[in-house]
């Protein structure tokens, strides 16, 4: 995309971040507006431990969803799963028998409440036909789902070379998982599962806190120290926090509580558009009007720090220029809106009002215009 116009002046006023964090690896965001209320290389490639298990929850809810699977199906419990992701393999496990067939619904339970590396491992080779072509699928879908720094090399969370996920990756995924599966969403909150006569806990830390979590998964290997990617509701407003690379798990607990507190705890939250309002203009290609004004979608809401501070920036972005005929409440860019060099929310925007084609003599200025643009344009990069 193209930036239609210059940043535009600074709409609001935001407090410097008051919370610091010892994960290497942290981001928190609303859940309703994407807005970011706090970044730590959240653009940073990271191992993600067993927290890619949500990649392969993911695609086993729209398995579900999409009836290609059934809650009472049962999956077959091969050798390698077995050898693979059990007990002795000195992980994770749920504990399955080998050669044992295992309810899809007993599975789920498995992956997401005791973290097993069989059960997703079992999974995978059920709806994928081996782990290999899973994590194909995988990494097919992180890239539909927008998540285009992640990448997979198998389905339980190994720390292979080039198994890799970033903070805001992993934040749309929870956000995704969310929305879009809230029938199988309470999974997550089960605070304990037995199986083969074995009970164990869920290994979320934040279920326990009494801040109003709900989910997600948390991971860890030597190489990706302690992490977690977690979600809380207060009120009627929902966080979902990241946090990944700390040293223990108490650690990890530690920093993940605080920064949902400070985000619930310390904002205003202030509306600065709405729709129907003008954000600003576009420029129109062979139109009658040469711009054409430009509305939210929702309205535009930024997270005011209480304690005041540095000043928002805002941008429109759109592939420009917009040729017309246009209609009104065309989906043609958005608005986003940073804080110093972190983008901390991006809003769509739509046209305001129909622009008509212009006649012929019109449209021949405004190609001359164009050209001119366009010759300008390669005249200035030519060394």
């Amino acid at each position: 995309m193209l930036a239609g116009l210059a940043y535009l002046a600074a709409i609001s006023v935001v407090g410097a971040e008051t919370v610091t964090t010892t994960a290497k690896f942290a981001r928190l965001e609303d859940y309703d507006t994407g807005a970011v209320l706090f970044d730590k290389a959240g653009l940073e490639p990271m191992p993600p431990a067993s927290t890619s298990k949500l990649m392969v929850a993911e695609i086993v809810f729209r398995e579900l969803k999409e009836g290609r699977l059934k809650l009472d199906d049962k999956e077959h419990v091969s050798e390698y799963a077995w050898r693979t992701g059990g007990a002795h393999a000195h992980g994770s496990a749920m504990f399955v028998a080998v050669k044992s067939d295992v309810r899809v619904e007993d599975l789920l339970r498995g992956l997401l409440v005791q973290s097993g590396n069989d059960a997703a491992i079992v999974l995978a080779e059920g709806i994928g036909g081996s782990e290999e072509s899973f994590v194909a699928l995988m990494n097919k879908r992180a890239a539909e789902l927008g998540l285009t720094h992640s990448h997979f090399t198998n389905a339980w969370g190994r720390s292979d070379e080039g198994e890799l996920v970033t903070a805001q990756d992993m934040a749309a995924l929870a956000r995704h998982l969310i929305r879009d599966y809230p029938e199988y969403y309470h999974y997550f909150s089960e605070k304990e599962f037995t199986w083969n006569k074995i009970r164990q806990l869920n290994r979320n830390p934040l279920l326990t806190m009494d801040i109003g979590a709900d989910g997600l998964k948390t991971g860890d290997t030597t190489e990706s120290g302690f992490g977690l990617v977690g979600s809380a509701v207060q009120g009627d407003q929902r966080l979902i926090v990241i946090v990944n690379g700390a040293k223990s798990a108490a650690e990890r607990a530690e920093e993940a509580r605080k920064l949902l507190n400070w985000g619930f705890r310390g904002f205003d939250v202030q509306t600065f558009f709405s729709p129907g309002e003008v954000v600003g203009c576009a420029n129109v290609f062979g139109g009658v009007a040469a711009t054409v004004d430009l509305t939210p979608v929702t309205p535009v809401k930024a997270f005011v720090p209480k304690a005041g501070g540095d000043k928002l920036t805002a941008k429109i972005v759109y592939q420009g220029p917009l040729a017309a005929p246009l209609a009104e409440g065309a989906s043609v860019g958005e608005l986003r809106i940073y804080q110093g060099e972190i983008e901390m929310m991006r809003a769509p925007l739509k046209t305001r009002a129909a622009v008509a084609q212009a006649n012929l003599v019109g449209r021949a200025a405004d190609a001359a215009k164009e050209l001119a643009r366009t010759l300008a344009s390669r005249a200035w990069k030519r060394p």
